[in-house]
């Protein structure tokens, strides 16, 4: 399926989950924030929220820097 991960098209498994999507990208979960569809999801849902085709997910970590 289909998904978009920072305004980057993705095809993934169907049935993927965030923390799988993670996982695949190599982004460790300390300090990262993930949104799906604009909606922020909790850290302690990654593992059961499975993303659906055209899910649009925004994956953010902090940078450091002044």
């Amino acid at each position: 399926m289909k998904i978009t991960v920072n305004g980057q098209a993705m095809d993934v498994a169907d049935g993927l989950t965030v923390e799988a999507l993670l996982a695949r990208l190599g982004v460790p979960r300390e300090y990262t924030a993930v949104a799906v569809n604009r909606d922020v999801t909790p850290r302690s849902t990654y593992g059961t929220v499975t993303l659906r085709e055209g899910d649009r997910v925004e994956i953010v970590r902090p940078m450091g820097g002044g």
